[in-house]
């Protein structure tokens, strides 16, 4: 009961964070929470609001095009940020990308002291860029973000190198360009990551701690 009464009674401290594919967001995230006293975070990933594949645009050789805003359930998303800032829990059912033949499992956030919201387009979503009070902008080197890619596209999905390749020239940059890295410059930190970001997880992790304790 205590920890709830705390929660009502205590402001939510909001981060976002946003890189282009690749950039080492997903990482970043993890040992950042790993650095967090435990049980006052809680993360919500953009990645589970996709939209079914038959939902998507398609670029003119049909192919869907993920790397898009419209991709994304936003009043979906902005909603559960909502109802976790209101004290309320959320579910939400894993995204398997194109591991068809797997199904997601149901993930419960409870709301907590801290919420990390993680996405490409959390920024450009004009609504809930303007709920946050920590924008961190993660800046990777473009052509590390290609091989990092077609990596973890082969590892993780099961693409092929060359439709990797058609993605990223034809969704993948042209969104960065236009919906990610305009907002570099709007962010509070930024943080490099161009082989390795220990200096800035580490201020990052004493901000987010401070907010905790304050």
């Amino acid at each position: 009961m205590r920890r709830w009464y705390l929660l009502m009674h205590r402001k939510t401290y909001l981060v976002g964070i946003v890189g282009g594919s690749a950039s080492g967001k997903t990482m970043f995230l993890r040992e950042l929470v790993a650095r967090i006293p435990p049980k006052t975070c809680a993360v919500v990933s953009q990645d589970n609001y996709y939209r079914n594949i038959d939902e998507q645009e398609r670029d003119k050789r049909g192919i869907p095009n993920f790397d898009l805003p419209t991709a994304i359930h936003r009043d979906l998303l902005y909603d559960d940020i909502a109802k976790l800032l209101r004290g309320e829990s959320i579910v939400r059912t894993e995204y398997t990308f194109n591991e068809r033949d797997r199904l997601g499992h149901l993930i419960t956030t409870e709301p907590s002291h801290v919420i990390i919201v993680e996405g490409l387009f959390i920024f450009h979503y004009e609504e809930i860029r303007n709920l946050l009070d920590l924008r961190v902008f993660i800046d990777a080197d473009i052509e590390l973000c290609r091989i990092r890619r077609i990596e973890r596209d082969q590892r993780e999905r099961g693409y092929a190198p060359d439709f990797t390749a058609y993605q990223r020239t034809n969704h993948v940059l042209p969104a960065y360009q236009h919906f990610i890295l305009p907002y570099r410059e709007q962010s509070h930190l930024i943080v490099a990551n161009h082989g390795a970001y220990a200096k800035g997880l580490e201020v990052i992790a004493d901000h987010i701690t401070a907010q905790i304790r304050a």
